[in-house]
């Protein structure tokens, strides 16, 4: 056991961090003021310092690492903003793994590589108005006509659908109840059929853009079927991974947090000293660190278990359950020892705290986590609708 970065990993980490600090403050700050996405300009300088695709096989364009390299460049990302780092985590650890794992070779060819290459974009569409927490209760069909399948639905709470380029659509696609009748399919957002409701004003997270979307006999090819029904286990063993870059992304903005509140309480002077020399802002501060060290450390254990594989529900809710948690706590604490400075939109805390309540709704709440980590402890679903 070692817990140590490689050199490698170090060098990666910090090429992460520079890029980071150097371009992505600007684009933070135009992503809040104007709700709009990071540029497919910034998407392809992304790309060419290979932020994107970082644990996507070489041969569909990406570096080839492992899971956790990809976890720690995220990290980089977050501490910035989410939305500035929203671009890495949709290109390393969201839908397209359920494509490159699962997808038939020839959607693996068309997708990853424009992925990798910053061209678009993927969104994973989930939720619906009476399936969020109760998943298995979607009602978007896609019926199979011919070579085709015929796609009728509404999602809503996509993160990032308002702008990406392509969806991967869980959808019901075989008429049997549950988790049995449910896979996925492939759409690209200009499909004939495929129309979008208007921009959710959220808490938080602007420059995500969500917002609800239609699929009105919408046919794609049957090439696009990333899963068949029966499919939806592999598909929840993919986001498992998901659920690890969510818990990246909370952590990332802890970590931000931390480290402007720490620079903060040694510049800011109260009664002739800097206020780092109270104990009660240096007891407030080590709190703040042991729960950030805390949560990276079970987020590098549920991605490196996984090796280059997918990580296990336990350890992925559990790191995702913690993180979520502790990243409005070391937030809000920020935004505390900063005082007015703090709650000021100038200085970018009070942002955090509103992006920090969003991680743990998104991907499953914090409380189904803590259903997903007693269900791993017992060896058995708990059947919540009886």
């Amino acid at each position: 056991m070692d817990f140590q970065l490689t050199d490698d990993q170090s060098q990666l980490r910090d090429a992460a961090r520079r890029f980071a600090d150097e371009r992505m403050q600007a684009v933070a700050e135009h992503c809040e003021t104007t709700n709009e996405p990071p540029s497919q300009d910034i998407r392809h300088a992304l790309a060419e310092h290979g932020f994107l695709g970082i644990n996507v096989a070489e041969k569909y364009g990406g570096l080839g690492l492992s899971n956790l390299d990809a976890i720690i460049v995220l990290e980089q990302f977050a501490r910035i903003s989410t939305a500035a780092a929203f671009p890495v985590f949709e290109a390393c650890v969201g839908p397209i793994k359920a494509i490159e794992h699962f997808a038939p070779e020839e959607l693996r060819q068309q997708v990853l590589p424009k992925v990798c290459t910053g061209d678009i974009q993927v969104a994973v569409c989930m939720s619906e108005a009476n399936a969020g927490t109760a998943l298995t209760d979607l009602a978007t069909k896609a019926v199979r006509d011919g070579d085709e399948l015929v796609l009728n639905g509404q999602k809503r709470w996509t993160s990032g659908g308002a702008h990406a380029d392509a969806f991967v659509v869980y959808s019901r696609l075989a008429d049997v109840p549950g988790a049995k009748g449910i896979g996925a399919v492939y759409v690209e957002r200009d499909t004939p059929g495929v129309s979008f409701g208007k921009h959710e004003s959220l808490m938080g997270w602007r420059g995500v853009g969500h917002c609800d979307i239609y699929f009105d006999n919408v046919r794609v090819p049957m090439a696009q079927q990333i899963v068949p029904a029966g499919g939806f286990k592999k598909l929840m063993e993919a986001f498992d991974l998901e659920r690890c870059g969510n818990a990246t992304m909370s952590l990332g903005l802890a970590v931000g947090a931390l480290e402007q509140a720490t620079a903060y309480v040694q510049e800011r002077k109260q009664f002739g000293k800097p206020i780092i020399d109270f104990q009660a802002v240096q007891l407030r501060l080590a709190e703040m660190a042991m729960q950030v060290e805390a949560s990276r450390l079970l987020i590098y254990r549920a991605v490196h278990n996984a090796s280059i594989g997918l990580p296990s529900i336990f350890e992925s809710s559990t790191a995702k359950c913690f993180a979520n948690e502790i990243v409005r706590t070391v937030c809000v604490n920020a935004m505390q020892v900063m005082g007015g400075y703090g709650y000021a939109t100038e200085y970018g805390m009070e942002q955090r705290v509103r992006d920090s309540f969003g991680w743990g709704l998104a991907g499953g709440t914090i409380d189904v986590q803590k259903t997903n980590i007693a269900s791993a402890m017992a060896g058995r679903r708990f059947n919540q609708r009886a």
